[in-house]
């Protein structure tokens, strides 16, 4: 008994020594999102765990004892490898005692987070909440489910840490904009309930304050901040940390009303842009205020750490809002200072080393998410000189291999490389060595059991940069290839992770994709490469381009609804397909690179072709046509389609120039008498325009007057399969009525009962919703007694450049969210009794910017239906009434195909004379500003 009491008198000392020195040990590369700080308070709160010790000194064999007290001193000595085995090793031992082993897997998991090694620490942490709970200790299963959710939101998995924490997810906290955020109770086994029915204060702040994070993370950044302001208030002690992450949240959320506001500016909504500028510069000023609360709480604490994550917080403030002047140039200056100086009092940790990174690669103008993906346009960029920034990078891989930490050495050797990739050094070759040597070795440090994949693309992306410029072509392909791969591993939890600050996917995603599909149609132009070969590198560019849409589109809706219909194969392999889906249809693809524009055709069964946008009127090298004409003349073939309405008669100039520079090169693999259909799959402001309207010069027709044409964002997300329409039900929702939404004035809709009556009268089994019975709540009711394989909406319907801007109007001056839209429709029974076809007409988009259209593309898939028809403008006069009549009879009682349904819409709209008197139409309906806009997105069957 005198053994075991004075065991038990060292144990209860062991876990105060080690808990605080992983205080200062755990941590990971995004210390300036803060989540991680909530940590320190499960690990202080763990000293009650001793009591817990007492009863593993009975039943502990005595080797056991002591492979736990060696793992305890492996780990304060930074040996994490060592102490993982020893307590592995004591867990071999003591596997009929929960109390021992509940606690050594506590450890572990803190173990195996130093190496990087998070799902052994999922293991871990789970193995351990099993353990507390087989010994009813329900406090500390609360704290670990806590620390699990913690790990999760590390690895950009916020939807299960929420899971964890409260047990249930509000994506929008808000029902309208002055109404307060809701109260959400948690469910009694989360980890936050679970904390307050133990009175646990300590694991309530953990478990708000990740929960906070976890909010921030997937863009809900009121509930963020309810969930913040809650844990502060709870207790005084750590109000360091919570200040962080709410400085944090609205800084978030002022980004947010940036791009609201530049939304609204190309929308022309002059006063909703003010007020989100208004709303923006409030976050930000707040946010300044919370991170300055935390620096001066944590000076107060001496807590050097959350002073120094306060600090990088609050110059990474300063430098993204420079216009905003939200912190002036003197302010900024002093922080820099301070936090330099606060740097050098600091214990080798995980916040020296990314601390130290990001102070070398501070901009004045930050306006990028990573400072790795490309060079500084100007020395002056950097706040820093080239000498302090050396010094620092050299340092922080010191720091990371006392630490042994992977994911650290990596970071730190993938900075230090990118440092002499960007150098001004004469030498090329020597700093091509440099930068090659140490983004290798970052390579190698991240590709350890892969611990760090989320900047293993970082790094493979910069390789293949520095061995493109020494001309190893081949290898630089490959190394692309590999950051490629890497990132598709991890894009999604990338992309919906930061869902609103969109500059994160063009400033990260798209230029890697880019480049890859580049460098190999570059290799491709060499002439050296043919057959078999030639095909594999154009099946890859393909994967890359498909890859490349499925996630903007990810990306602009912010979750992972898209990917959860993704085919599993591959484009090419459903090409080789041979159902009457892809029979007498072929695919034009696009890829728009720095400075020219691809087009890939795939043709079932048969080898991919590629062409580079050409001007046939040019001679020699000038003949390729760089990104920037195209655009502006895609831009110009706009324009002249939308104001075609004010013109009798339509100047075919510029539809035809794209014409011959896109199609007419193709023409010989895709004749009329084996393609019937072309389904386009668009990048960028290729998107914005109706292929229907190109113009053949020579035929003196229309595109659409030979092929039926489609669009799709992916082939990957298209369904093409034929339906049976002899039963369908039709749900009918119209406003002829002005409306004004947010501040903006949309138009009565006149021509509105001419075509919700003539789709009545094609749809005899149908029920509609007319102005003020058209409202969100009635359209969610009217879907939860009955599945409506038809949805018509005959209504404005806008698509701004974020998804908050994109909506249909509908009576009662509301309007139905694009959120609400998809819940609705995502709630019916079952997928087979799903909408089969939503058609939207009098839509508008952000004339000027293709994430509108983008947006416009994709809210089929979104919402789940398998196909749509949509208008790229708004057409509001009778001409639409006209065309959707003639389409749904073609669609319901010809036997048509949807594309070929719209085609011969249009075609009749262009050739009015041809119709026999009892059709008489307007003749002035020949022009494409009516015909045009109306296109068919997804299945085209």
């Amino acid at each position: 008994m005198k053994l075991q009491n004075k065991y038990l008198k060292r144990l209860l000392l062991v876990p105060l020594r080690l808990y605080t020195k992983l205080i200062h040990l755990f941590a990971r590369r995004y210390q300036k999102l803060n989540y991680h700080l909530f940590i320190k308070i499960l690990f202080l709160a763990t000293i009650l765990i001793c009591l817990l010790f007492g009863q593993v000194v009975s039943a502990q064999t005595p080797n056991a004892t002591a492979l736990v007290e060696q793992g305890i001193k492996d780990y304060n000595a930074g040996n994490f490898f060592n102490a993982i085995k020893n307590w592995q090793e004591a867990l071999n031992q003591d596997k009929n005692n929960p109390s021992a082993m509940a606690v050594v897997n506590e450890n572990l998991a803190r173990a195996y987070q130093q190496v990087g090694e998070n799902k052994e620490a999922i293991a871990s942490l789970s193995a351990a909440i099993r353990d507390y709970g087989a010994v009813t200790n329900i406090e500390q299963v609360g704290r670990m489910k806590s620390e699990l959710a913690q790990v999760y939101s590390n690895l950009g998995q916020p939807r299960k840490a929420i899971a964890l924490l409260c047990g249930q997810l509000v994506d929008k906290p808000k029902i309208s904009e002055n109404q307060p955020s809701q109260e959400i109770k948690c469910t009694p086994e989360s980890a936050e309930q679970i904390a307050t029915k133990y009175n646990d204060k300590r694991g309530q702040v953990a478990a708000l304050g990740i929960l906070g994070e976890a909010y921030r993370l997937i863009g809900s950044y009121d509930q963020a901040i309810y969930y913040l302001d809650a844990a502060q208030k709870i207790s005084p002690e750590y109000k360091s940390l919570v200040f962080n992450s709410l400085g944090n949240a609205y800084k978030s959320r002022g980004q947010l009303r940036e791009l609201q506001a530049d939304s609204a500016n190309k929308a022309d909504i002059l006063s909703k842009e003010k007020e989100f500028t208004e709303k923006s510069v409030d976050d930000y000023k707040t946010a300044n205020k919370y991170f300055q609360y935390s620096i001066n709480f944590a000076r107060d604490e001496k807590q050097p750490i959350a002073e120094m994550r306060g600090l990088l917080n609050l110059i990474q403030l300063g430098s993204q809002t420079n216009k905003s002047k939200i912190i002036n140039n003197e302010e900024f200056d002093k922080t820099l200072k301070d936090a330099l100086k606060v740097l050098e009092t600091l214990p080798d940790s995980a916040t020296k080393v990314y601390g130290k990174i990001d102070l070398a690669y501070l901009q004045r103008d930050a306006k990028g998410t990573s400072p790795f993906t490309n060079c500084p346009t100007r020395p002056t960029q950097l706040v820093l000189s080239s000498n302090m920034q050396l010094n620092l990078l050299e340092n922080s891989i010191l720091t990371s291999k006392k630490l042994q930490d992977n994911r650290l050495i990596s970071y730190s050797n993938g900075a230090l490389g990118h440092f002499w990739e960007c150098s001004s050094d004469n030498e090329k070759a020597l700093k091509n060595k440099k930068a090659l040597k140490y983004t290798q070795a970052a390579i190698v440090a991240a590709d350890n059991k892969l611990s760090a994949k989320d900047s293993l693309y970082l790094w493979e992306w910069q390789a293949g940069r520095i061995l493109d410029r020494e001309k190893r072509k081949e290898e630089a392909i490959a190394s692309y290839q590999r950051a490629f791969d890497t990132l598709e591993d991890i894009r999604s939890d990338i992309l919906t992770a930061e869902r609103d600050v969109q500059f994160d996917f063009r400033d990260v995603v798209r230029p890697l994709y880019q480049t890859l599909a580049q460098s190999r149609l570059d290799l491709l132009g060499v002439g050296a490469i043919a057959g078999e070969q030639r095909a594999n590198e154009l099946s890859a560019v393909v994967k890359t381009i498909d890859a490349l849409n499925l996630a903007e589109l990810q990306n602009y809706f912010g979750n992972d609804c898209i990917l959860s219909a993704l085919n599993p194969k591959q484009v090419g392999e459903l090409l080789k397909d041979n159902s009457v889906a892809f029979q007498n249809t072929g695919f034009l693809s696009s890829i728009i690179l720095e400075d020219k524009t691809g087009i890939l055709l795939q043709l079932p069964n048969q080898a991919t072709k590629f062409k580079w946008i050409e001007d046939p009127n040019q001679e020699g090298t000038n003949k390729i046509v760089s990104s920037d004409k195209l655009q502006k003349k895609i831009a110009e073939f706009r324009t002249g389609l939308v104001k075609g309405q004010e013109e009798f008669n339509y100047d075919t100039t510029t539809a035809a120039e794209l014409y011959d520079w896109i199609i007419r090169p193709m023409l010989s693999d895709i004749k009329p008498e084996k393609v019937k259909t072309l389904v386009f799959i668009q990048d960028g402001f290729l998107r914005s325009v109706p292929m229907a309207a190109l113009y053949d010069s020579q035929e003196k027709k229309y595109l659409v007057e030979t092929y039926a044409i489609a669009t799709t964002p992916s082939l990957r997300l298209t369904t093409p399969k034929a339906r049976d329409r002899s039963t369908q039900k039709a749900l009918i929702l119209g406003l002829t009525e002005k409306a004004i939404i947010d501040g903006k004035t949309f138009d009565a809709l006149t021509a509105v009962p001419d075509e919700v009556s003539a789709v009545q009268s094609i749809f005899p089994n149908h029920t509609e919703l007319i102005d003020q019975n058209f409202f969100p709540e009635s359209f969610q009711q009217t879907l939860d007694k009955t599945t409506y394989p038809i949805v018509h909406i005959a209504s404005h319907a806008q698509f701004g450049i974020i998804p908050e801007d994109t909506f249909i109007v509908t009576g009662k001056n509301q309007k139905l969210t694009i959120s609400q839209l998809e819940n609705s429709l995502r709630n019916l029974n079952s997928k087979s009794d799903g909408v089969e076809l939503l058609t939207l007409t009098a839509c508008e988009t952000a004339v000027g910017d293709d994430r509108a259209t983008l947006g416009l593309a994709g809210v089929a898939l979104q919402v789940g239906v398998k196909s749509a028809i949509a208008s790229l403008w708004s057409v509001t006069d009778e001409s639409t009434s006209e065309l959707v009549k003639t389409f749904y009879t073609n669609y319901r009682n010809a036997g048509m195909s949807i594309a070929e349904a719209l085609q011969q819409a249009q075609i009749k709209m262009i050739h009015p004379k041809n119709l026999p008197p009892s059709e008489e139409m307007n003749p002035r309906y020949n022009n494409p500003a009516y015909w045009a806009p109306m296109i068919a997105i997804g299945n085209w069957l």
